[in-house]
């Protein structure tokens, strides 16, 4: 094989959060795919409410299960073995090897009091528990894949959190993994921000710091030659690519308010419609929203216009709304009612007007919630909408299910712990339908380009809108042609040369400290 030897890997970091991590693990991966390398992508622990259920039903980061079709292998529990699904500021559900384990602190993840124990491997906050559960599932990586890509979490010079550490340094020390550090030069302050990053970690984890990449590039590369130079001159390490600031540039994302196909919603560029009018797509933005990357497949719709609302006369032109899943579904009603959004569905319901609830949306416009797990807030009444009862069960549901609806076959995912009875309305796949508000528990749905055609023209009938889904809209290979981006941006813009070396090889010996470092 003309690729990296068995079991070999590297760590993609980043000066700090949104740095470009994610994209540049994603862009490796497809790259060695595409050099006939078995590659496999992993992260140890990742934050976010925006998940995935494997064929084997484990819960993990949907940047992970985007990065292995990257990688064109199939996502499993080991590429990102814990999970945590931020319910508060302050709090976490623990997902630990795709299943949950309980709820916890900050404070008592990362070593202190506070929080239930979720399980022997979380109890008392014994990182060094954890480090041994995520090194043994990238050890298991690399004895199948011959490259394992990590990618890290915020950045690695965060010291207050060194000690804890299993997602970046510390899982880098234990595999003996090179470090490419990514920076956001959009943001300001690269030069500084890789200096700073490096001169603050210890000589042992320096020692893995191979070297830089620079993210988010606008205009002249050669103007940037000097300022990698001097950083060269300074750290003894060099800078392995510089990747141009490209629009539109969307991957599945960990957190914030993106159609992820599309880029951000208020950088999409909607292409034009088939039929005479375009349809419009409201997505309230309630609290702790998860798996919004649903909504992905109607942006990529010639036509579709998509954008995040949180105020009710945002709703008045929507053709379409779409409550999305949520973390907190009793939170998120009352935050539909504090804001008047409530009393806009109800109207929107009683004038026939097209909505969708999908797994805590579809809850939401139910007609009686039952939680004393996730609120813990007992009976409360839900908007009515549609005739269905939720009671909330301890063991989540995690299912991957096939169907059919409106004629068409459906493929989806589920990830709830609140179990619906449906009192009656039109079937629709898991939930119901009455009139022109339907509800469902199961994400991904309309990625099925059958289905999405046949539920767009139910809605534009219902809108009296002349729209016409476009015939041959391919989700599946419009995600490839995003992946195949990724990649095209290391194979043009990256020394992959020398990446293959890292991978190979490993961090350069004799790379020189930069002091102070750890305190």
């Amino acid at each position: 094989m003309s690729g990296a030897k068995r079991g070999g890997g590297l760590l993609v970091a980043g000066t700090t959060s949104d740095a470009g991590k994610s994209v540049v693990t994603a862009g490796i991966c497809r790259w060695l795919a595409r050099q006939g390398v078995k590659v496999a992508p992993f992260k140890a622990q990742n934050m976010s409410l925006n998940s995935f259920v494997t064929l084997e039903g484990a819960e993990i980061g949907r940047a992970q299960a985007m990065q292995a079709q990257a990688a064109r292998v199939e996502p499993t529990a080991l590429m990102n073995p814990v999970l945590l699904k931020p319910g508060s500021d302050r709090s976490s559900q623990v997902v630990l090897l795709g299943k949950p384990v309980g709820e916890m602190s900050a404070r008592g993840f990362f070593g202190g009091a506070g929080g239930s124990s979720p399980g022997k491997a979380l109890h008392g906050g014994r990182q060094e528990q954890l480090l041994g559960i995520v090194t043994d599932c990238l050890e298991q990586l690399r004895g199948t894949y011959d490259a394992v890509i990590c990618e890290g979490a915020g950045s690695p010079a965060e010291i207050n959190l060194r000690r804890t550490d299993i997602v970046n340094m510390g899982i880098a020390r234990a595999a003996r993994f090179p470090v490419v550090v990514v920076g956001d030069i959009d943001r300001g302050g690269v030069f500084a921000s890789f200096f700073g990053t490096t001169a603050l970690l210890s000589p042992e984890d320096q020692s893995l710091i191979a070297g830089y990449m620079v993210n988010k590039f606008r205009g002249d590369v050669s103007l940037l030659e000097p300022g990698m130079e001097m950083l060269r001159g300074l750290t003894g390490r060099a800078t392995y690519g510089v990747l141009p600031f490209q629009h539109g540039l969307g991957i599945d994302e960990e957190d914030g308010l993106r159609v992820s196909l599309r880029g951000a919603v208020r950088e999409s560029v909607v292409a034009p419609p088939v039929g005479e009018d375009v349809l419009r797509v409201a997505v309230c933005a309630v609290p702790l929203m998860s798996n919004f990357t649903d909504v992905d497949a109607l942006a990529a719709e010639p036509g579709v216009v998509v954008r995040f609302v949180d105020r009710a006369e945002e709703l008045a032109d929507a053709d379409l709304v779409v409550v999305p899943g949520t973390r907190g579904t009793v939170k998120a009603l009352q935050w539909l009612r504090e804001r008047g959004l409530a009393d806009a569905l109800l109207r929107r319901a009683a004038e026939g007007r097209p909505v969708l609830g999908i797994c805590g949306g579809f809850q939401v416009l139910g007609e009686r919630i039952s939680d004393e797990v996730e609120s813990k807030a007992g009976e409360v009444d839900g908007l009515g909408l549609l005739p269905v009862r939720i009671r909330f069960e301890r063991e989540k549901t995690l299912a991957r299910p096939v169907g059919s609806a409106l004629g068409e076959e459906v493929a989806g995912y589920e990830i709830h712990h609140g179990v619906a009875e449906v009192l009656g309305g039109e079937a629709f796949l898991d939930g119901c339908r009455v009139g022109s508000v339907w509800g469902t528990h199961w994400h991904g749905s309309l990625e099925s380009d059958g289905f999405r055609r046949a539920f767009l023209r139910e809605v534009a009938t219902a809108a009296g809108r002349r729209f016409v889904p476009a015939p041959d809209t391919s989700f599946a290979a419009l995600r490839e042609e995003q992946l195949d981006l990724l990649g095209d941006l290391i194979e043009e813009h990256a020394d992959t040369r020398a990446l293959l070396r890292l991978i190979e090889d490993g961090a350069p010996a004799g790379l020189p400290f930069l002091p102070p470092g750890a305190p």
